[in-house]
């Protein structure tokens, strides 16, 4: 591999929030209390903007959802979501990023503080083979308990985790001369700030000034 090429998912490489989208696709289907869902769905994402949010609160709201189904009603449901929801989401621009560095032998991946269960099949669909995400706990069946496995990767966990994956593969972060982490949020500066090529993408308004602030680049991907 010649270089680190790091993805946030959304709003960076999705125009959408895919941990929001589930939750709106669970309510649209009637398989969820459409009313107390919406409610606490769009304060923890009012939460996330603002960066209050708890995210082992949240991550337990979420992956509780995933526990009630049972286990072939929960993969259809995540293979509808993909085809409805996601798919038509993903933009070729988007793409083209991660294939640019795919092609250029760096090694990719995709972190994000959304849960696996919602954001495995969509690094499948971005042709990513590397994804750090919030682990649902499983039970002896593989099924998620409502629990979190582990700690969340969000905020400067993102970072925490990352030096993890890179140490089990045997490149730890200082053997690459050049890395990139492409992010929408304020939350990932953490992530961005330790990087060589920190690219504000699709900025948020907070990280938009932190960017100018500190002369990273800034790119968008979602403007057509």
């Amino acid at each position: 591999m010649n270089d680190l090429a790091l993805f946030d998912l959304d709003h960076t490489l999705l125009p959408i929030d895919s941990d929001y989208e589930w939750g709106q696709f669970l309510v649209r289907q009637g398989v969820v209390d459409a009313g107390e869902h919406q409610r606490r769905n769009d304060a923890f994402f009012a939460q996330y903007n603002a960066g209050t949010l708890d995210p082992v609160e949240y991550l337990e709201f979420a992956l509780g959802t995933l526990a009630r189904f049972d286990p072939a009603h929960l993969k259809d449901l995540q293979a509808q979501y993909m085809r409805d929801v996601i798919k038509p989401a993903i933009r070729p621009k988007a793409l083209d990023l991660v294939r640019k560095h795919q092609d250029a032998g760096d090694l990719v991946a995709i972190i994000t503080a959304t849960n696996a269960f919602v954001t495995a099949p969509i690094a499948r669909e971005f042709g990513v083979e590397h994804l750090i995400a919030a682990k649902p706990e499983l039970d002896e069946r593989g099924h998620p308990t409502g629990k979190l496995a582990g700690t969340p990767t969000q905020g400067h966990g993102k970072v925490t985790h990352m030096h993890a994956w890179l140490d089990g593969l045997g490149r730890p972060f200082d053997s690459f001369a050049r890395s990139w982490f492409y992010s929408d949020s304020h939350n990932d500066i953490p992530l961005l700030s330790v990087v060589s090529h920190p690219i504000a993408t699709n900025p948020s308004e907070k990280l938009s000034q932190h960017a100018a602030t500190l002369g990273w680049t800034s790119l968008h991907l979602f403007n057509d």
